[in-house]
C-alpha cells in the first residue's frame, strides 16, 4: 500500500511537470514522461533495499551509473543554458526553458553524444535497477530505455526541423547516447 501511495504521489508530480508535453502527443516530452514514470516505478520498487549491500557488485554498478547520471545531466544542462542561446520565442508548447535553444550546441559533451540528458536518464534507470536486479525490474528498465529511445529520436526530428542541414551534419559526427558506440 505504501508503494502505491508513493508511486501515485510521485506520478502526480511528474504529470504536473509534464503537463505541457502531455498535451502534445508525439513530442519528445510526451515520450520522456513514460521514461520518468518507469524510473519512478523502479525507485519505489527498490526503495527498501536501496544501499543495503553497498559493496556488492550490482550495487557498486548502481552507484557508478547513478553518479554518471548526475554528471551527465549537470554538464548537459549547463552547456545548453550557457551556449544554446535559449529564447522563449522557440516554443512548441512542450519545451522546458533550457530546451528552447536557438543555436546548435556541438562542443563539450555534445561533441560526443547528442543527448546527454537522456543518457543521464538511461544511466539513472539502470542504476536504480541494479540496486535490486530482478525480472520485473528488468521489464521496467527496458520500458524506460524504449521510452528514452523514442524521446531521443523524436527530439532529433524536432531538431532537424529547426536547425536543418546543420543538425543533419551534426548527427553524422556524434552518437546518440554513448560516445563512440551508440
Amino acid at each position: 500500500m505504501n508503494e502505491l501511495i508513493l508511486f501515485l504521489a510521485g506520478s502526480a508530480v511528474i504529470v504536473w511537470w509534464s503537463r505541457k508535453p502531455l498535451s502534445k502527443p508525439g513530442s519528445h516530452g510526451f515520450y520522456r514522461f513514460f521514461a520518468w514514470e518507469a524510473i519512478l516505478g523502479l525507485i519505489v520498487m527498490n526503495r527498501e533495499v536501496w544501499g543495503s549491500d553497498p559493496l556488492s557488485p550490482h550495487q557498486m554498478a548502481s552507484w557508478i551509473l547513478m553518479m554518471s547520471s548526475i554528471a551527465l545531466v549537470a554538464i548537459g544542462v549547463a552547456t545548453l543554458q550557457r551556449d544554446g542561446a535559449p529564447d522563449t520565442q522557440r516554443d512548441d508548447g512542450s519545451f522546458y526553458e533550457f530546451e528552447k535553444t536557438t543555436q546548435l550546441v556541438s562542443h563539450g559533451i555534445f561533441a560526443y553524444i547528442r543527448h546527454p540528458m537522456y543518457a543521464s536518464l538511461l544511466a539513472l534507470a539502470w542504476g536504480v535497477f541494479f540496486q535490486n536486479p530482478n525480472l520485473p525490474g528488468t521489464a521496467i528498465a527496458l520500458v524506460a530505455s524504449v521510452a528514452l529511445w523514442l524521446t531521443a529520436t523524436t527530439d532529433e526530428k524536432e531538431c532537424l526541423a529547426y536547425f536543418g542541414q546543420e543538425y543533419a551534419d551534426y548527427m553524422l559526427r556524434t552518437k546518440r547516447f554513448i560516445p563512440f558506440l551508440f
